[in-house]
């Protein structure tokens, strides 16, 4: 087939113009703006660019060295890289410009013109969100606007599955919390608590370790029930939580079995005065449902420094065996394990158990 060589004078108007290219922009003979889109239009300043010359409006970044109308004539239908330079803020722009006929409509018979038809390439999408720019702002066959949605889907999916994400991660973490918590006090539970005690013996530094065993527990469970039974222990570990710092570590670990940690805690003062609050809060009356439940705590208490290298398992026998010297001296009490330490004398409640 033979190549299209010759010319066709067409008269079109500038509706069409507006309707096949919206970001198109028509120069004069002398390289000025005689009229420009209705998409370009909503991006610069009404009426700002009519008699501009181009090369003041933009600028051409690629090719390099158009400076002139002429330099652009001689370059027609070369892709262009442009910057809207007198627009409500600097936009990039792709183009290509190619003459229009002596005598065209376009150039108002003001001569040999050009028109350049501009698109706004990989910035599309932050011009439509700047200037609120819907798919009648574009060409009817342009592409631009499926690949604005195609974004604005990956976006949003991109978004969601963020979201599921999170939420995955959040339902992992409640699950560990959850494997890490006794369900009855909210506490630590035993496997919390052996997780806790390595984490200290790895890092060096000192702790406490007191190990609290509920006194006539079971009368209590045996007299009024296991309703009642459960709301003391939820009731002791109200007390331990108050009694001990905010980083203090208070596990359940048995039926009627606590287990506090206090890091960087081992002076025997301290360590006595905790003890006493414990045993004298937990052995004022607990009422429930009209009925009187009573209790007392022995307690057992060693420290990491009484030892030249503490291990978590006689640590924790210690602290045991300190307990039931505080059982077998009359409950109520605390015994510490630590070499050299006296018995502490606490308040003796001598009810039998």
């Amino acid at each position: 087939m033979q190549a299209r060589t010759e010319t066709t004078a067409l008269s079109v108007p500038m509706e069409a113009f507006d309707r096949l290219m919206p970001l198109h922009v028509l120069l004069d003979g002398a390289g000025r703006i005689v009229s420009y889109g209705p998409t370009l239009a909503k991006l610069v300043p009404e009426g700002s660019l009519i008699g501009v010359p181009l090369f003041e409006a933009f600028e051409v970044r690629r090719p390099s060295g158009l400076a002139s109308i002429a330099d652009l004539t001689a370059r027609a239908g070369e892709r262009l890289r442009l910057v809207l330079r007198r627009g409500l803020r600097p936009l990039a722009f792709r183009g290509i410009a190619m003459p229009l006929h002596r005598g065209s409509e376009a150039t108002g018979g003001q001569g040999v013109g050009m028109i350049l038809n501009l698109s706004f390439g990989i910035g599309v999408v932050d011009a439509v969100r700047s200037y609120a720019l819907t798919d009648a702002d574009f060409a009817a066959t342009d592409l631009a606007v499926e690949m604005m949605y195609l974004v604005e889907a990956k976006t949003t999916a991109m978004e969601t599955l963020k979201g599921f994400a999170l939420r995955l991660q959040g339902d992992k973490q409640a699950a560990e919390t959850q494997a890490m918590t006794d369900t009855l006090t909210g506490l630590r539970n035993r496997r919390a608590l052996a997780h806790l005690l390595e984490r200290q013996i790895r890092s060096g530094l000192t702790f406490g370790l007191m190990h609290i065993d509920l006194d006539f527990f079971k009368a209590v469970n045996d007299t009024f029930g296991h309703a009642a039974g459960d709301y003391v222990l939820r009731r002791v570990a109200d007390v331990l939580n108050l009694e001990t710092r905010a980083g203090d570590i208070v596990a359940r670990v048995g039926g009627d079995e606590f287990v506090a940690v206090f890091p960087e805690l081992t002076d025997v003062r301290e360590l006595e005065g905790i003890a006493r609050r414990i045993i004298e809060s937990l052995s004022q009356p607990i009422p429930f449902e009209g009925k009187t439940c009573r209790v007392s705590a022995s307690i057992g208490v060693t420290t990491s420094d009484s030892y030249s290298v503490p291990e978590i398992a006689r640590m924790q026998h210690d602290a045991d065996e300190a307990l039931y010297v505080s059982k077998r001296a009359g409950r109520g009490r605390a015994h510490f394990y630590k070499a050299a330490s006296p018995t502490v004398p606490q308040k003796n409640d001598r009810r039998s158990a």
